[in-house]
């Protein structure tokens, strides 16, 4: 299997738009890669919570979903752990839409026969992203006044797994 290339290279905003439709000709993308987020909601998705905690991104770029997904998973786990199952609720407020290409060139011997290059440079699907605006709420938490400090610590769990600088603010 290929090695994943780092987030740098997926980072900026400058990639072209790839669009994926319900309907098959409005589609760019012919084929897209599963989602590797697995939830949205987590933990206790009926009580009303009265504190509200938002993971804030501070700058604009693109966030592949294995980081979404690495972020979800530190963080809930650090949740559940210091919470238990049903004493927060975590929310994932941003989806993967925008469809990540790469234009494999092959090497090696024989690369010349089989290899274009540039000459129709379209790419093939490796992953998804999601493009995120200077000030977008990218995780919410809910939970009790007491246990405000243990969501703050797991939203800081959160920032180390975000390519971007990210600010945690209590929702009023």
């Amino acid at each position: 299997m290929a090695r994943l290339k780092k987030g740098v290279a997926y980072r900026r905003l400058d990639r072209p738009y790839t669009r994926k439709s319900k309907y098959r000709e409005k589609n760019f993308v012919r084929a897209t890669p599963t989602s590797k987020v697995v939830k949205y909601d987590m933990g206790n998705t009926q009580k009303e919570f009265p504190i509200h905690l938002d993971c804030i991104s501070l700058e604009s770029f693109q966030f592949r979903h294995n980081a979404i997904e690495a972020a979800r998973l530190t963080c809930n786990r650090a949740l559940e752990r210091d919470l238990g199952k049903s004493g927060y609720h975590l929310k994932i407020r941003v989806y993967p839409h925008q469809i990540l290409r790469e234009n494999p060139l092959a090497t090696g011997a024989g690369a010349d026969r089989m290899s274009t290059g540039m000459k129709k440079a379209f790419g093939k699907p490796i992953g998804l992203a999601a493009r995120i605006k200077e000030g977008q709420v990218l995780f919410s938490v809910s939970v009790e006044k007491q246990n405000k400090t243990a969501a703050k610590s797991a939203l800081q769990r959160i920032k180390n797994k975000i390519p971007c600088k990210c600010r945690v603010l209590e929702r009023v």
